[in-house]
């Protein structure tokens, strides 16, 4: 399977997308970045990346995704997420248009659960390029001007800005009809583990205490998906590198620090409407996920 490539090897990969040397805190919390597609190469690795990208492409060129490839032939919006792989091969020698890149956690938590979790950034599965008319193109290659002179500016609240204009791109994407013109390769594989990495996200937030975990094992989802558990496994494992209970532990975990570093719950109640049965078998899974007890991780959000 494919190595997922982090954010410091995408930078060693492509120095010249990072020349400020940001930080992977650059934004207070999480990482943000843009800048220009001409600073990029012809042709890009077939990998996942821990990281997504909202890539504005002026030029033409062909896109391997996850089971799919599309061919760009005219100005696009792309949103990669770190679930799926992806390869690019540019055709035309003018390769014009804009990344922006960024962690999950540079997304304001309350924003994603307004709108954000059935975004072209979130939603799995979802066709995630959307051609754009000539106004359109005038509309977005505005807002990445602006973000380009944004994250050069020495405004202190930068990053808020910059956040209101990714939620912008994002709300103008989500007007558009997506691209349907994928040729889809013939792979059970990857539509099954579609089905569950979107089952999986469907069970967040957790909005209560009372609002305990419905899925909790991948026994749990391959009955909601009616799989056997084997299969289910086997077919993550192929199309991601994980397995069905490592992308639960992450996500539970991902939600565990959210409630704690976002709301009043007691670990207890945390603990119970993560599923857990005990407070104990909560403590021991965090710290086995994070290294930190779930009471450290709460003294450091304060």
């Amino acid at each position: 399977m494919s190595h997922t490539e982090s954010i410091q090897e995408f930078y060693r990969r492509v120095p010249q997308a990072n020349p400020a040397d940001l930080s992977l805190n650059n934004a207070g919390i999480g990482h943000f970045n843009v800048f220009e597609r001409n600073s990029c190469y012809k042709k890009t690795p077939y990998s996942r990346r821990d990281f997504y990208k909202v890539s504005f492409i002026i030029g033409t060129g062909r896109l391997h995704y996850a089971d799919k490839w599309i061919e760009i032939d005219r100005p696009a919006l792309l949103f990669s997420n770190p679930m799926v792989p992806y390869s690019w091969e540019a055709i035309s020698e003018s390769q014009l248009g804009w990344f922006a890149l960024f962690t999950e956690t540079f997304v304001n938590p309350a924003e994603r659960k307004d709108f954000l979790q059935d975004s072209p950034l979130f939603k799995i599965g979802a066709n995630p390029v959307y051609f754009v008319n000539e106004q359109q193109q005038l509309e977005l290659s505005m807002i990445f001007k602006k973000m380009m002179a944004e994250i050069e500016s020495d405004y202190p609240h930068k990053y808020g800005m910059l956040r209101n204009y990714l939620h912008l791109i994002i709300h103008e994407a989500m007007k558009m009809q997506p691209a349907e013109t994928f040729e889809r390769q013939t792979n059970a594989s990857a539509r099954i583990t579609s089905l569950f990495m979107e089952l999986l996200e469907r069970q967040f937030p957790i909005d209560t205490p009372e609002n305990a975990l419905r899925l909790k094992t991948a026994n749990d989802y391959a009955q909601s998906l009616s799989v056997h558990a084997n299969h289910l496994n086997r077919s993550v494992k192929e199309i991601t590198g994980k397995t069905t209970t490592e992308h639960i532990s992450a996500r539970i975990t991902k939600e565990a620090q959210a409630l704690l570093n976002h709301t009043n719950w007691n670990v207890s109640e945390i603990a119970y409407s993560l599923g857990f049965e005990y407070p104990a078998y909560f403590n021991i899974f965090f710290k086995k996920q994070t290294g930190l007890t779930p009471g450290n991780m709460r003294a450091r959000a304060v």
